[in-house]
């Protein structure tokens, strides 16, 4: 079922029906199948009677879970209750037939060929098929459930034997001590049952308090069994499969139970486990009973006799080892991965490409990273982007943007402040907002889940918006694992790919650069952590600072000055006083105005001309380089972040800057440096050089010469005089658990 459909189901419930526990515990399920509070406030406000704003928050918080969660059965059943029907297609159960958590596919395995016969043992010892099945399924220790009373009804002129609740308060150890001195007389140890109906067993261990779910002590197995199809295809399928059976056990009638090992930590996970394993069941022909899902179910007992039937162990300890290995198994087979295509059979009708999202740089359904420092507005940044996607625009004045609906994940600020940035933003950049309704903003902070609990459900809200990008700032808020690790990042980004295939829209990221200069690195170096960051995007977007000398901030203050002193000399009509030249001039600009301009209006303008100073020395410089998958690289980008927007050098004033760090050997050649100086350049380098090429903590000799442009003897040198290597072969990495950078 799908989970929007729990919120019409709800729909149909009245809260002011509904006793306290039941309205906790919708709110309960609400939370367990990834619904917002928000949810749960709407439908709770309808009970005006008792309905207190924030009781709904303070409540949600408290709910952390359970080995027994509330789920949206229970959302299910009170409706029910409340004599609501599922007879239309729009509404199915929500329970234990409902929807699998795990995805499987449709994997197909089984050939349903030959089937595989098997024999009763030759040599029939009951009292011995039982303590094996004991001594297979529990510890010594365990209470054991079993039943050999039983209770009879009739249709149809045949009789059905039906168990007992039956007994659970003997340990496996004192039934198996009793079952090894008892002489052969197994009824004398579990009690004496009806031939005609056979006996059972509970395959997972009890608390020797009851057989209910909730006495269950250990969620190890789960019951395999069908009756659709012969016995020896029952056989076939099992071992095909290569389910990890504990032991298999004729049922002495027209069923083989094969006791699964699920080995489960809670009930929770126990039911996606079994959901999973009768899934791909059914989708091999193999439908189980679904009665059989429960952790405290009945089986078969062997070692006793049925209407003339032994039920007895088939085999034990078959298949894979466990239920972890076995999913691994089932989902290497059903990759859903397309098949291989002969270029020859696409050559003459290859497919079209992805239209441009921003151009020359993204294409629509793609992925772009964009990295920095914290003070490179990166925010600020995503925010032009997003409106340049709204309004069709050109982003940071000079990629033209596709025109469509954009989605602004924002996870670091307060509601308010994000609204306020997205309308400082569009008045910076003189922008009317014709199409402010193409901007959603998702506000997460304070609720940011890690990214692989977060994409679904991402992509449920976003599934029926017709996105055409969706933004995501910052990702440090949704990384899960170390993000030096490459194999945890990059397990974290392939939660994008998910984004982008479900949603087919563009999926654009931030995330912060390294600790330390930039300027002696690659741009696809820079982002800190693994280099899965900068290899993983279709687009990497990399901004850099520049170092202003002061010479090109008094040029532009000075170019402010003139700016401000024409304007007000034109505002009086005064600017025929002002010759060409004395307008590229502040000197003689102001001695223009001071001479023409009323003493009040001059004041005011030296107000504006101290105000837009200080503006000037307030702004940053910073060089944008791609690295891009689909198009070729552009030249270097330069700009002013004059906040709250970013502005292009459309003169190239900035062409001559240098990014921090970058040749800043060159400021001191003239000096003569002191051993100890040379030695700490070659160990910054050296660590630069790590940083830029190291993953997971190590990386090759040979890559860090490469990156350094000197030989593996020249590297190995350094290290040694570093002092904060280890060497193993042809590998290294720090010495101190902290990562550089």
């Amino acid at each position: 079922m799908d989970n929007v459909n729990l919120l019409k189901i709800l729909e149909r419930i009245d809260p002011a029906s509904c006793d306290y526990q039941e309205w906790v515990n919708v709110g309960m399920a609400l939370k367990h199948e990834g619904f917002s509070v928000s949810d749960w406030d709407s439908w709770s406000r309808s009970d005006v009677r008792r309905y207190h704003s924030g009781e709904c928050q303070s409540k949600w918080e408290s709910f952390n879970g359970s080995s027994c969660p509330v789920t949206a059965g229970t959302v299910v059943q009170m409706a029910k209750d409340r004599g609501f029907t599922f007879d239309s297609e729009e509404f199915k159960e929500f329970d234990w037939d409902g929807e699998i958590l795990y995805e499987t596919g449709n994997p197909f395995i089984v050939n349903n060929g030959e089937g595989i016969p098997f024999k009763e043992p030759e040599n029939w010892n009951p009292v011995q098929q039982l303590i094996t099945y004991l001594e297979t399924l529990f510890e010594a220790g365990e209470n054991v459930g079993y039943v050999t009373e039983t209770w009879s009804s009739e249709k149809d002129g045949k009789v059905k034997y039906q168990p007992t609740k039956g007994a659970c308060d003997r340990t496996a150890g004192e039934l198996i001590s009793l079952l090894n001195g008892c002489g052969g007389d197994i009824g004398a140890v579990i009690g004496d049952y009806k031939p005609e109906a056979g006996a059972w067993i509970r395959f997972n261990p009890l608390d020797g308090k009851g057989v209910k779910n909730e006495n269950v002590t250990d969620y190890r197995y789960a019951l395999v069994e069908s009756d659709n199809m012969p016995l020896e295809q029952q056989n076939a399928v099992i071992r095909e499969l290569e389910l990890p059976v504990a032991a298999l056990v004729y049922s002495g009638g027209k069923s083989i139970h094969a006791i699964v090992k699920i080995d489960a930590p809670d009930y929770d996970e126990y039911r996606k486990r079994v959901e999973y394993l009768y899934k791909v069941c059914k989708a091999n022909g193999f439908e189980i009973d679904k009665q059989n899902r429960n952790p405290s179910r009945l089986s078969r007992m062997p070692g006793v006799e049925r209407n003339g039937r032994k039920q007895f162990i088939i085999d034990r300890n078959i298949g894979r080892e466990s239920f972890e290995e076995w999913k691994d198994y089932i989902e290497s087979i059903n990759d859903d991965l397309p098949d291989p295509e002969n270029l020859a059979d696409v050559w003459n009708g290859l497919p079209e490409l992805s239209p441009p999202l921003i151009s020359g740089v993204l294409r629509q359904g793609h992925k772009m990273l964009i990295a920095g420092p914290s003070k490179a507005g990166k925010s600020y940044a995503l925010i032009e982007l997003c409106i340049a996607i709204a309004e069709g625009g050109k982003w940071l004045g000079s990629f033209e943007c596709t025109k469509g609906r954009v989605m602004y994940v924002n996870l670091e600020l307060d509601k308010a402040s994000c609204l306020h940035r997205f309308y400082d933003v569009y008045k910076a950049l003189g922008i009317p907002g014709s199409n402010i309704s193409s901007i959603d903003i998702w506000n997460l902070r304070g609720h940011s889940v890690p990214m692989d609990k977060l994409a679904p459900k991402l992509i449920r809200r976003a599934g029926k918006r017709d996105y055409i990008a969706i933004v995501i700032d910052p990702i440090y808020k949704v990384i899960t694992g170390d993000e030096n690790s490459a194999d945890q990042m990059a397990h974290f980004c392939n939660q994008f790919d998910k984004v982008c295939t479900e949603l087919g829209c563009a999926v654009i990221y931030c995330h912060h650069h390294s600790k330390g200069a930039q300027g002696g690195k690659r741009s696809m170096d820079r982002a800190s952590g693994s280099g899965v960051f900068a290899r993983d995007p279709d687009a990497l977007i990399d901004l850099a600072e520049l170092e202003i000398p002061d010479s090109l901030y008094k040029q532009q203050e000075d170019k402010a000055v003139c700016e401000i002193s024409l304007n007000w000399l034109k505002r009086f009509n005064k600017d025929m006083f002002c010759s060409q030249d004395d307008m590229y001039s502040p000197s003689k600009i102001l001695d223009t105005a001071r001479d023409n301009l009323m003493n009040k209006s001059y004041k005011l303008m030296l107000e504006d001309i101290e105000k837009a100073k200080k503006a000037v020395r307030g702004r940053t410089a910073w060089r944008i380089e791609g690295t891009l998958r689909e198009f070729p690289k552009f030249a270097p980008l330069n700009l002013w972040f004059d906040y709250p927007v970013h502005k292009a050098d459309e003169i190239g004033v900035l062409n001559d800057c240098t990014i921090e760090g970058e040749n800043s050997w060159q400021k001191n050649f003239s000096k003569k440096r002191s051993t100890e100086e040379r030695k700490s350049e070659r160990k910054e380098s050296l660590e630069t050089a790590f940083s830029g090429v190291a993953e997971n903590g190590k990386c090759a000799i040979s890559e860090l010469a490469d990156y350094l442009g000197v030989s593996e003897k020249t590297v190995r040198r350094r290290i040694k005089e570093h002092g904060g290597f280890w060497v193993d072969g042809n590998e290294t990495g720090l010495k101190d658990k902290d990562k550089i950078g």
